[in-house]
């Protein structure tokens, strides 16, 4: 499996940024995770946007589902033409208030350039050489954790959350968890997101391999994050980058 950050920011993008979005690669399938202002972006820098086998999307907050408009246009508007719907996989409700903000025309460009699919608890998605399984986390609701596996390999991607029980068991024993980490210390416990150091205990607690922290508010200290997670995890540790890339196990 192999995991691309395409956007490592939480809320807003800083300079050289962009907010959530994360592609996951096995064999010939590729999948988004989340689509935040940016991603698409630098989805280009790595592969045609268009070739992507579908797009999740974990809440319903804009950082994480912004450039679905943009995926929109690409695919209506391809020049050789429309391009077969998308499968897009979202939590109930989100791609109607998605659509609120458009035009009637708008609207309905939006629904032919996707296929639709509301997301479940638990509820298995094969998508070629993935299989992807949604859990709910405690964060607005709902919101779904999504966790990646393959033949030889699992990965955990948090979306936004506080620490507890439902995200622990999301992660329990994967290789990679991709860990929202947007607050400073100062914050911990204020606010349903956690800090590097809830994150990391996350990863003790879920008995991980690899701890990738993503989604930090742009004036987080990232060196200071890392070392605030290595003090509590023993394993590897990478705060995210644009375009940082991980090939595993």
């Amino acid at each position: 499996m192999r995991l691309t950050v395409l956007g490592s920011a939480a809320s807003f993008a800083d300079a050289g940024r962009a907010c959530s979005g994360h592609l996951i690669r096995s064999g010939e399938t590729a999948v988004l995770f989340d689509c935040g202002n940016g991603v698409l972006s630098n989805l280009g820098k790595v592969m045609d946007p268009l070739a992507l086998d579908a797009v999740f999307i974990t809440h319903e907050h804009v950082d994480h589902f912004a450039d679905v408009y943009a995926l929109q246009a690409a695919l209506r508007y391809a020049p050789d033409g429309p391009r077969p719907p998308m499968p897009l996989h979202v939590p109930p409700g989100l791609f109607e208030r998605m659509g609120a903000v458009l035009s009637q025309r708008g609207r309905i460009e939006l629904a032919e350039a996707f296929l639709v699919r509301e997301l479940e608890e638990d509820r298995v998605i094969g998508i070629g050489d993935l299989t992807v399984i949604p859990h709910k986390v405690d964060h607005v609701e709902p919101t779904f954790a999504l966790v990646a596996i393959d033949d030889g390999a699992m990965l955990c991607y948090t979306a936004d959350t506080a620490p507890g029980d439902a995200v622990i068991a999301a992660a329990h024993d994967a290789d990679v968890l991709l860990a929202e980490a947007t607050l400073p210390p100062a914050y911990r416990g204020k606010v349903a997101h956690m800090t590097a150091g809830e994150a990391a205990e996350l990863a003790v607690k879920a008995d991980v391999r690899t701890l990738v922290l993503s989604h930090l508010w742009p004036t987080v200290d990232r060196a200071a994050a890392a070392r605030e997670a290595s003090e509590i995890f023993c394993g590897r540790v990478i705060v995210a980058d644009e375009l940082f890339d991980l090939t595993f196990p």
